[in-house]
């Protein structure tokens, strides 16, 4: 079981949405717009969004973008919903550092699918690590690395 954040200004498609995947097994929440979105991420890091990429205010990609330059959200799996049916905003939303998009309207069975197939692919993952945490840590072992490839010369 995953906890999902929902982003989406449709209602009805964020109901929907969290309907079909507490159908799943998942725990869910939604919110109807950006601002709100990155509000709730302050105090609670959900497992995967879900992130409509066209809102009014603050869009998707902002939030994003928002959420790509955080040192503790840089690495939240986000799934971008479209209604834009064109190939230049899913590579957008896959640009932007999403792990996959879904366009809307969605198919029950495809959208759990979509999920599932993130969650899965990133649950071998060690857990999220503060950035800074990261860094030190990917020096560390860059040094040991170092020192090692040194002794073998």
């Amino acid at each position: 079981m995953a906890y999902i954040l929902i982003v989406d200004d449709d209602e009805m498609v964020a109901e929907m949405a969290c309907e079909i995947l507490m159908d799943a097994g998942h725990a869910c929440g939604w919110v109807v717009d950006g601002s709100a979105a990155l509000k709730l991420l302050e105090w609670r890091r959900p497992d995967l969004l879900l992130l409509d990429q066209d809102m009014p205010g603050l869009t998707g990609a902002k939030v994003l973008r928002t959420i790509r330059t955080s040192p503790r959200l840089y690495d939240l799996p986000v799934i971008m919903f479209t209604a834009i049916t064109g190939a230049e905003d899913e590579q957008q939303a896959l640009y932007s550092g999403a792990q996959d998009y879904v366009r809307k309207p969605f198919d029950a069975k495809f959208l759990t699918w979509k999920v599932d197939h993130v969650l899965r692919t990133r649950a071998d993952r060690p857990k999220h690590l503060d950035l800074k945490d990261l860094l030190i840590r990917q020096a560390s072992l860059r040094e040991e690395n170092l020192t090692s490839a040194r002794r073998v010369l």
